[in-house]
């Protein structure tokens, strides 16, 4: 599951405005601003969800899950 500080710290990583990332997930720049708007696990349909990961993985962030501090994102490791 996805948290709203999660698409808020991957759109930080990538850099990306809220339109970016609405036009990579396929979804409404309201959608996304509704969905950073929340807090903790995002209350949304599943197919919403899974596009804005699917985007953001694709333009390469890592979801990491719970571990004791709390879910995150990090880049991917660039290959050389």
């Amino acid at each position: 599951m996805l948290t709203a500080e999660q698409v808020r710290a991957s759109r930080a990583l990538l850099r990306w405005d809220q339109k970016t990332l609405a036009t990579a997930a396929g979804v409404s720049v309201e959608t996304v601003k509704r969905i950073e708007a929340m807090t903790g696990l995002i209350s949304a349909n599943s197919g919403t969800l899974n596009a804005l990961q699917k985007a953001l993985e694709s333009a390469g962030v890592v979801f990491i899950e719970e571990n004791g501090g709390g879910p995150g994102v990090r880049l991917k490791k660039r290959q050389s």
